[in-house]
């Protein structure tokens, strides 16, 4: 269910609330583009500042919002396992496919403590889970044999890896096989991450791009590498631009400039500097984006 581009969402502010309609014009908009899938209420969705009521809300509209036309992978970590629990029981009850669960941050749980996490939201709600292994925000990062030990549990499927190790895959996928399903978090390595095993990628570009994202998972698909090489090129310049600084904020401002919401974001996090939107004006205009 889950493969080629799927879209980690940004979250939609307007005078320091969520927008809700623009964000659910935003999903109807994501899916007409092309997008193969949906995740609300991740990272991207600066879901560290969101309420309990908020990330719900954000859930239930995005599911809402998608219609069935494709799959919600609702953002349902934490570094409480209670609260990741209890998030994933209202991800299942809003009617999402499947839940993104992130390895704990802060806390720096053993690669055993890492297990006994997700092993009690995987035996507490009945729903297809992703690990998310990030860490450059968790600080802590899940081994290959910590998470082929929790493969074996049925409901979990898959893995975000923003590892940016590129023999993650691989390595995984031996110990593993090709049913569980890898997913790259790092958009400028998304087709080798695919040539090292993967299916897909969970992307931040995808917020702007999204037709030229899901056109290059789909031509790597079809084995048309010719074409999914000269997306992959074009697109370039628009991965780093939305790192310049720290994301969402870079994205953000991307998808003001398209009419798709404000370029508002939370504390402790700040709007993009003016060199910062110099950079992404100047990527997504090279990429066709803007003209």
């Amino acid at each position: 269910m889950f493969h080629g581009s799927i879209v980690a969402l940004l979250t939609p502010f307007k005078g320091g609330k969520v927008d809700e309609k623009a964000f659910q014009s935003f999903v109807e908009w994501q899916v007409a583009q092309g997008t193969h899938g949906l995740v609300p209420c991740g990272t991207t969705g600066e879901s560290p500042t969101l309420s309990h009521e908020e990330h719900n809300r954000v859930v239930e509209l995005c599911i809402e919002a998608a219609g069935g036309k494709v799959p919600v992978m609702a953002g349902a970590g934490s570094n409480s396992t209670d609260e990741a629990i209890a998030l994933t029981r209202h991800a299942k009850q809003a009617g999402a496919q499947a839940a993104l669960v992130v390895t704990p941050y802060y806390n720096k749980p053993s690669q055993e403590g890492l297990y006994q996490h997700f092993k009690a939201i995987h035996d507490a709600a009945d729903l297809p889970i992703f690990i998310y292994n990030i860490p450059g925000r968790s600080v802590v990062d899940m081994s290959v044999a910590t998470m082929a030990r929790l493969a074996k549990l049925p409901n979990i499927v898959g893995v975000k890896d923003a590892t940016a190790d590129l023999s993650r895959p691989s390595r995984l996928l031996q110990e593993v096989g090709p049913d569980f399903i890898q997913l790259s978090g790092e958009d400028a390595t998304a087709l080798a991450f695919n040539a090292q095993g993967g299916v897909g990628c969970i992307s931040v570009t995808a917020n702007i791009a999204p037709a030229l994202c899901s056109a290059m998972q789909t031509a790597w698909a079809k084995g048309d590498l010719k074409e999914a090489f000269r997306l992959r090129d074009v697109l370039s310049p628009v991965h780093d631009s939305m790192f310049v600084e720290t994301s969402p904020a870079p994205v953000k401002f991307a998808a003001s400039l398209l009419g798709l919401g404000s370029d508002e974001v939370r504390l402790p996090l700040v709007p993009a500097t003016e060199a910062a939107r110099t950079a992404v004006r100047g990527a997504m205009t090279k990429a066709g984006l803007l003209s």
